[in-house]
């Protein structure tokens, strides 16, 4: 199984976790669709239940993460007010690649080269066990959400819609 800062992070934090893999297609449209169309019925778990990394920059110049399920829509004005800054957009992809050091589609909450402020949606905290990016497409971390939280020094808010 191959191993990434963001399981490495939670290994070397003592994090009880699982790891899954499933074969990514290149010409797959939504990485978070085809994480939840390889792994739900496979696991046992709902859609809503696997969860998206996406970056943002806040009005304030600063990258940030909004962890969020993957048919939600993300709320940029609920992701910026829960970082504490106004406004928030998508961040640029080369800059939040360059930032993260991950791909995307394979963007983690965990492990990234530069730690950036992270806010997971609240619904995480609904449910036993979420599905996040393990930073590499095709590889997906099981975990707690408050495990989640803590390993990606997290707030939660409700972000998605």
């Amino acid at each position: 199984m191959a191993s990434t800062p963001a399981i490495k992070a939670l290994t070397a934090a003592g994090i009880a976790h699982r790891v899954h893999s499933y074969h990514h297609d290149p010409r797959a449209e939504s990485y978070g669709d085809e994480a939840v169309d390889a792994l739900g019925a496979e696991l046992g778990v709902r859609a809503e239940q696997i969860f998206k990394t996406l970056v943002i920059e806040l009005s304030t110049g600063a990258l940030a993460v909004a962890v969020l399920p993957v048919p939600a829509k993300l709320s940029l004005k609920a992701a910026a007010a829960a970082l504490g800054a106004p406004k928030a957009s998508m961040a640029d992809k080369t800059k939040a690649e360059r930032t993260t050091g991950y791909v995307l589609g394979g963007v983690s909450p965990l492990g990234q080269r530069k730690k950036l402020p992270t806010v997971l949606d609240a619904s995480a905290l609904d449910w036993d066990l979420v599905l996040c990016s393990a930073g590499k497409r095709g590889l997906e971390i099981e975990l707690a959400p408050a495990d989640l939280v803590r390993a990606a020094t997290a707030v939660t808010a409700r972000i998605a819609s």
